[in-house]
């Protein structure tokens, strides 16, 4: 991503962000001139008709304000196919995946399937944003898909289900609470009004809160000290159960930027992870022009694990994104793109190829975690270096 200023805002975005933030203020005034952050960060996001997913404009890609790996080359789909591949192993096993983005990664996964003959039956999509739904289904109407039917969902899966979940870069998505160590315990950062703008402003913790920091700073090998600023995901435990309620066998597998807690939380990372990105651009403020940006923190992989293990699930493998594509044979895909390609389209996939694995770029600050449910098939993509004893 780009360091600086944001990009000047077109006039309907602009329009939208006026209502959603007259909105905001409402919700302040209505909690006695205060808004807990994770309520602000829902609205910015998915707010009907006026938040970032849920809006019309470009998101995904380069026109966009941020690229996911899927947008960025079809090698993360190629390499991730390797991965699912082996654990499609029934007749009626299908894939889930949660937040679709543009439906690019479904589109590539499933060729890809099919290239080693391994195409599900069904590809679900649980996907809450209409807006999002329809890019994905007018992407999807046109790609080559096998035997695969695309589905729709407002939610998981009601019945249950067997094979594979994926959540590409969806985790970093849920919303967060803010919170400042104190010296017995900790308080909550919230929202104010400041007149036409937002601005932060400490507030006591609720007892959710409250309990989920002192269980946190009991697992930190150093307790963080008084004054540290971070954010962490108290719904993310639930998300995780609803996510995977019906998964009767199978694994998830979770792809996103994020850290085991020590390192989440180490004392150089006071201030947190929390940011805004807009046309490629990191925006230091996450609270001006609601609605306009992507609103993201890392994931802390060790709470994914627990909250796994909390809702029946195993952890079969953490590893960098690196790692897995290494394992997942990114080299021989590299290498079927650019047979008899020009050099311009060669030194694109090297380029890319590039970005999903330098540690500078994706390669090191993304991370893959599989997550598993009366499976014995080992998930690809842990053998060179399972890093699951750092959580």
């Amino acid at each position: 991503m780009t360091p600086g200023g944001p990009a000047p805002l077109e006039p309907q975005e602009a329009r939208r962000s006026r209502e959603l933030a007259a909105r905001l203020r409402e919700r302040i005034a209505a909690g006695g001139g205060w808004l807990p952050f994770p309520a602000f960060m829902e609205a910015a996001l998915y707010e009907p008709g006026l938040g970032y997913y849920v809006s019309e404009g470009a998101i995904f890609g380069p026109a966009g304000d941020f690229v996911t790996a899927p947008e960025l080359s079809p090698l993360f789909a190629a390499c991730l196919a390797h991965a699912v591949g082996g654990l499609l192993t029934g007749e009626g096993d299908e894939l889930v995946e949660f937040g679709a983005g543009s439906g690019r990664l479904a589109a590539e996964l499933v060729a890809a399937l099919a290239r080693g003959g391994r195409a599900p039956r069904r590809y679900r999509i649980v996907e809450p944003s209409p807006v999002l739904r329809e890019r994905q289904r007018r992407l999807l109407e046109g790609a080559p898909r096998a035997a695969t039917a695309f589905e729709w969902l407002d939610a998981p899966p009601r019945e249950p289900w067997t094979g594979v979940a994926i959540a590409n870069e969806v985790l970093d998505a849920l919303p967060v609470d803010r919170f400042r160590i104190t010296r017995d315990g900790c308080e909550a950062i919230g929202v104010a009004a400041d007149g036409e703008d937002f601005r932060w402003e400490a507030g006591p913790a609720d007892a959710g809160l409250a309990a989920a920091v002192a269980a946190l700073q009991r697992r930190l090998p150093e307790p963080m000290p008084a004054g540290y600023v971070s954010e962490l995901r108290t719904g993310q435990g639930a998300w995780l159960r609803a996510a995977t309620a019906t998964l009767s066998r199978g694994a998830f597998l979770a792809i996103d930027y994020g850290l085991p807690g020590a390192q989440y939380y180490h004392a150089s990372r006071d201030g947190g992870t929390l940011c805004g990105f807009r046309r490629h651009r990191r925006v230091e403020d996450p609270l001006a022009a609601p609605g306009t940006r992507d609103l993201t923190a890392w994931v802390d992989f060790s709470a994914l694990a627990q909250a796994a293990r909390a809702a029946g699930l195993e952890p079969a493998g953490f590893a960098t994104q690196a790692h897995f594509l290494l394992e997942n044979g990114i080299d021989s895909e590299l290498a079927r793109l650019t047979e008899g390609a020009a050099e311009a389209g060669r030194a694109a996939h090297a380029q890319a190829a590039a970005t999903l694995l330098l540690p500078g770029e994706m390669g090191e600050r993304c991370k893959v975690m599989a997550l598993a449910r009366g499976i014995r098939e080992s998930v690809r993509g842990f053998g060179f270096r399972d890093l699951t004893a750092s959580l």
